[in-house]
């Protein structure tokens, strides 16, 4: 018979110590073997729900990337509810407008740049450049960039035109009566087409002023075309700060699409 004794139960030699300190001769806590621990503490901690081996969410680009595409959606939203509610915001704009009409042949010039004849060729170029330099180099699905931003431009129409519709805004006094003026198409169109060739165009160069001087060139481009419509009085400043929101929306989506599944450099390229 053992001996009975009153008390916790005592460790014998010889047993399996798997939950000791240096079990098995391991030298390292909660482990049976001589691997050493899969964490700088030796054990796995849970998260709030229990599953092993999570790490709380870390801060930084998440929460960044919300707030970028958080606040031009917010602010789009509220610029299409005061438009179709006929809200207050209405009149301020139609003040601003009036005191910056000014049809001129200037209003008329910047105002085509953003046009499609002017702004698509741009942008095909662009894209031409892009994708032979990504071939050249070796980079595994080089045609992303291209396609994402020829997709995104041809599919822009899709989504203006029922927002145009939705909103049947009427145009400014200058205009032939009619609906459809919300949101700026020439703008949305200025802004994407520049904005995409802009942002692929940013990783192949190499030094920060011709990257500055190219952010520069597209920011007064986008701003030109914005001022030519309102001086014209083809838009309201709404319409065209509608389509600035819409734009910084698409154009998030777009590099996230292509940062996520492409332009990684091949096999070949690596060695």
């Amino acid at each position: 018979m053992g001996d009975i004794r009153p008390g916790p139960p005592q460790l014998r030699p010889g047993c399996a110590l798997a939950h000791t300190h240096g079990a098995s001769g391991s030298g390292s806590p909660h482990r049976s073997d001589s691997r050493p621990p899969q964490t700088p503490r030796g054990g796995r901690r849970t998260d709030l729900i229990g599953r092993p081996g999570t790490t709380p969410p870390v801060p930084g680009r998440p929460a960044f990337l919300t707030l970028l595409l958080g606040i031009p959606a917010l602010l789009f939203a509220l610029i299409t509810w005061q438009v179709v509610e006929d809200g207050p915001l209405l009149r301020a704009d139609e003040r601003v407008s009036r005191a910056l009409v000014h049809p001129d042949r200037l209003g008329d010039g910047l105002s085509d740049l953003g046009n499609v004849q002017v702004a698509v060729p741009l942008l095909v170029a662009a894209l031409a450049y892009v994708t032979w330099r990504h071939r050249r180099t070796g980079t595994d699905r080089w045609w992303l960039p291209a396609t994402a931003g020829a997709l995104l431009m041809a599919l822009l129409p899709a989504i203006l035109v029922p927002l145009k519709i939705w909103t049947a805004r009427s145009g400014t006094s200058v205009v032939p009566p009619g609906t459809g003026y919300f949101p700026s198409g020439h703008t949305a169109t200025a802004a994407v087409a520049y904005g995409t060739a802009t942002l692929f165009l940013l990783p192949l160069l190499r030094t920060p002023r011709t990257r500055r001087a190219l952010v520069t060139l597209c920011t007064l481009l986008v701003l030109a075309v914005s001022y030519g419509l309102i001086r014209r009085g083809y838009h309201w400043p709404l319409d065209v700060l509608a389509s600035w929101c819409l734009s910084t929306l698409l154009l998030r989506l777009l590099v996230t699409l292509v940062r996520r599944y492409g332009l990684k450099p091949t096999e070949n390229a690596k060695r």
